[in-house]
């Protein structure tokens, strides 16, 4: 078949579909394997974009029919088939009208549900940003309606902070700004914080041998893992404003010392902004870490600090980077005698109970999933 003929088949489908009284046709379109024609469409590589977006339209249509029908698509192993066509998808536009048919998926759909979220996350490893921009949005709208978080979360949202793309960053950002009142909080905490100091293996990627002699000049490399260290310098600031609790938690885990080693880290000036930025915050919201920071900064760097915080690293020295990338600060004892303790599991803001163990990965067995 024709692009061309395939293209009027499928727009003529809708309109039957979209009809007003389109359940005889739904019917019979049903019986003849629609659906299963439709999911096939999205892994044809010979299919045009066009004809692709347009099977999706038409799954839209069945899905917002009713809950069976959404039951159905899950089915026909529908979830991986469309999460597979986001991932690949170079259209923005069809890309959009995919998250509108997994945002469909996702309501209504307590049988499945599971299947959808899962389909979501696995989706946050993929080489689309705007696949990854979209499946954050959803996973937000899916988090809320299921109640409960899969341990994987974790992971592969410190993994999406090493984008480049901001439109991306921000999306996690947000999701992560609601994951902190799920029961994968101190995970979350502590793996942002474990960011702030990568370790000696991936920072040794920095530069290439040649450029190791030093008759070479020096150039500045953007790895993910300093993009992944100031997106969670950032995070952490946006966390420590928004709930206090939080803030005092990160104090635990020792994320002062954290934040002043990445703003010792020259060779990457927006993991040195982020982190002193949030680093002012903490100073100016807890008189201990004001006091510890000061003590260790000295007063001079510590004034420098004060003055403006945003651009400090232009106005520091490499003796001055390296006491903040050496930094001994541990305001973990302080913060006992000061009455400020650690939270638990309580401290979450409606809290929820852990999935139970023995998941099954993403798409295995998606037959079972209504059973969970």
């Amino acid at each position: 078949m024709t692009g061309s003929c395939l293209d009027k088949l499928l727009k003529s489908i809708g309109i039957f579909l979209s009809a007003v009284s389109s359940n005889r046709y739904l019917k019979e379109f049903l019986e003849v394997g629609g659906v299963l024609t439709l999911l096939e469409i999205l892994g044809m590589e010979k299919v045009k974009e066009e004809d692709k977006k347009e099977s999706i339209r038409l799954l839209q249509v069945i899905a917002n029919t009713g809950r069976k029908y959404k039951e159905l698509i899950c089915e026909s192993y529908g979830v991986r088939s469309i999460a597979e066509f986001l991932a690949k998808s170079k259209s923005e536009e069809t890309q959009e009208e995919v998250q509108i048919l997994m945002d469909s998926l996702v309501h209504g759909n307590p049988k499945y549900q599971n299947q959808v979220y899962k389909g979501l996350i696995a989706l946050l490893p993929c080489a689309s940003p705007k696949a990854q921009q979209l499946s954050l949005q959803t996973l937000r709208t899916a988090q809320s309606i299921i109640g409960t978080t899969h341990p994987s979360i974790v992971d592969c949202m410190l993994k999406v902070l090493r984008t480049m793309h901001l439109e991306v960053q921000y999306e996690a950002i947000e999701l992560i700004k609601d994951l902190v009142n799920y029961d994968v909080c101190q995970a979350l905490l502590k793996g942002l914080v474990a960011l702030l100091i990568p370790s000696v293996k991936e920072t040794s990627k920095l530069q290439p041998k040649i450029l190791n002699d030093s008759s070479v000049p020096q150039f500045t490399a953007h790895l993910p893992v300093f993009l992944q260290q100031a997106a969670a310098a950032k995070a952490i600031g946006v966390l420590a404003r928004s709930n206090t609790s939080v803030a005092e938690e990160l104090l635990h885990l020792r994320v002062v010392h954290s934040l002043m080693a990445a703003m010792g880290n020259t060779d990457h000036s927006n993991s040195q902004r982020q982190a002193s930025l949030t680093l002012e915050y903490l100073v100016q919201m807890f008189p201990v870490v004001e006091e510890h920071v000061r003590r260790s900064m000295g007063e001079g760097l510590y004034q420098l600090f004060l003055s403006n915080a945003e651009d400090l690293y232009m106005k520091i020295d490499s003796i001055q980077a390296d006491i903040l990338a050496a930094n001994k600060v541990n305001v973990s004892k302080a913060l006992c005698f000061s009455g400020v303790s650690p939270c638990n599991a309580s401290f979450y803001r409606g809290a929820h109970e852990p999935e139970k163990p023995a998941y099954i990965t993403y798409f295995q067995k998606e037959d079972t999933e209504g059973k969970e």
